[in-house]
């Protein structure tokens, strides 16, 4: 069985479940350095591209994940786009909640901006692409060049009806409502600077939405695609069949998440090749 599913299967069981880390293999020839502040770790690739950078933002539903959980599938972009990765931490509901976590990642961002980074793509997923999104409409004016968010979290409302389909086995519409109640901490689902939804779309860098066939989120990243279509943003999905949340977390043991991650990085590549 492939390892990401059988992490979603191990927590819709509840009990121990293995580090959430061990979904993916370590990649080769990647070298992590932690930093302190801004919080997170540099994965950098032989002779990585210069004056460019990737700013990744892990996921978790906001309760959840760390630099350190998402350090391999992270590091295996860097390896497959050439471009070092930052991967930045921020803090977790419930002792921070929106805005706090935005803030954070557009910090970040203006810090990879400070160090000499020319070209700055954003990644993330899940609740990660939430904020990364959150990200590139805050800094419309210095925007990211691209944004590439796997599983992207988009619809705090979860009104999708790929929560109907019936093939993921843990989220749900009350759990994921209930994950954004906590981040959002009374704040309007539908506020614009907290859903990408009902944010306005115009002027935005190019985006790929790479999602699992049957992640209950699959129609968050539809929704989103065909808004950013119409707002004139150049948009591009990559659904892939039988896959659930997140499995490009599982880069190293899983063919298809490698094979994703490669064509993040060509994606990505052939924006941030100047």
């Amino acid at each position: 069985m492939d390892t990401n599913r059988a992490h979603w299967l191990a927590v819709a069981r509840g009990g121990d479940v293995p580090p959430w880390q061990d979904v993916g293999a370590e990649p080769a020839g990647i070298v992590r350095e932690d930093v302190d502040d801004p919080s997170g770790a540099w994965l950098r690739p032989r002779e990585p591209m210069a004056d460019a950078a990737i700013l990744a933002i892990h996921g978790g539903g906001f309760v959840s994940g760390s630099v350190d959980t998402h350090a391999r599938m992270f590091g295996h972009l860097a390896r497959a786009t050439g471009v070092a990765v930052f991967a930045v931490e921020y803090g977790l509901v419930p002792e921070h909640v929106f805005p706090s976590q935005v803030e954070t990642v557009e910090r970040a961002c203006a810090w990879l901006k400070a160090r000499g980074a020319r070209r700055i793509a954003v990644v993330g997923d899940s609740c990660g692409a939430l904020l990364a999104f959150a990200l590139a409409t805050r800094r419309r004016a210095d925007a990211p060049a691209a944004l590439a968010l796997f599983s992207a979290w988009t619809d705090l409302e979860a009104r999708g009806a790929s929560y109907d389909l019936g093939r993921d086995p843990f989220f749900g519409r009350d759990l994921v409502r209930g994950l954004a109640a906590g981040y959002l901490a009374g704040v309007d689902p539908r506020d614009p600077q907290a859903s990408p939804l009902f944010a306005d779309l115009g002027g935005l860098p190019p985006v790929l939405l790479q999602a699992g066939g049957d992640e209950a989120l699959r129609d968050d990243s539809l929704t989103l695609a065909a808004r950013l279509s119409d707002a004139g943003v150049a948009v591009q999905v990559d659904l892939a069949p039988g896959e659930l949340h997140t499995f490009q977390m599982a880069a190293g043991r899983s063919p298809a998440a490698d094979a994703a991650i490669e064509r993040t990085g060509a994606w990505l590549r052939s924006i941030l090749v100047s």
